[in-house]
């Protein structure tokens, strides 16, 4: 048992350390595209701009037709609540209303919110932390009624953990909440053990649409 439980903990941190350096690799490829993209980029803007602001003007940013995410959650025996329906994945530029909160997935912004173990201290715009969960993330959020302890303690876990984010977040419903995309929990506070199952089993994990798409290079307060 001690040996097995030893084992699968040592290929954890071999899968979080891979996911790390596989990350900073690409964080200097994107460099380099970047500074590639601009010079492409300011040169199709100047000969192109007329169009570019006429397509935006025709651009509402709303939900494709069809496209609007449906559903409900059902809850298994280990606690974690799935969405058994449609998670839509548009990317639109107004906000969207979720059925859950937090969200476990649907329309959002283009610009993904940095989840390379950052914790913020504000809360979220959803949108945004959506696209998060669309990479793989996992989220944690808290109300003002969790435990000190427990925040800091959560927040110590995330900051180790590539592809997690954390944040307050008073409109949910529980103090202390996990999401990823497509599935959500309540745990009871840092040591609860279902905190290292749901990171196990989400960070990177099987419901992830786009698996390794980055986590940086997004928005950061």
């Amino acid at each position: 048992m001690g040996s097995a439980k030893k084992s699968s903990s040592t290929e954890r941190q071999a899968r979080i350390a891979e996911m790390r350096r596989a990350e900073e690799a690409r964080e200097r490829r994107n460099r380099i595209l970047t500074i590639t993209a601009s010079v492409v980029v300011v040169g199709a803007l100047i000969a192109g701009g007329v169009v570019l602001v006429r397509s935006q003007s025709d651009d509402s940013g709303d939900t494709a037709a069809g496209s609007e995410t449906s559903g409900s959650f059902v809850t298994g025996e280990d606690g974690v609540r799935t969405w058994k329906g449609t998670l839509s994945r548009n990317h639109v530029t107004k906000d969207v209303t979720y059925p859950a909160e937090p969200p476990v997935g649907g329309d959002h912004n283009q610009v993904w919110m940095n989840c390379n173990g950052d914790v913020y201290t504000k809360p979220l715009n959803n949108v945004n932390a959506v696209h998060s969960l669309e990479h793989g993330a996992v989220w944690v959020t808290y109300t003002d009624k969790a435990p000190k302890a427990d925040v800091e303690a959560l927040a110590a876990k995330v900051k180790k953990t590539p592809y997690t984010l954390m944040s307050p977040n008073d409109r949910q419903k529980d103090p202390i909440m996990l999401t990823a995309w497509g599935h959500q929990r309540t745990v009871t506070g840092a040591g609860d053990a279902n905190v290292d199952k749901f990171f196990e089993k989400f960070v990177q994990g099987e419901q992830t649409p786009e698996p390794g798409a980055a986590c940086t290079n997004g928005l950061s307060q």
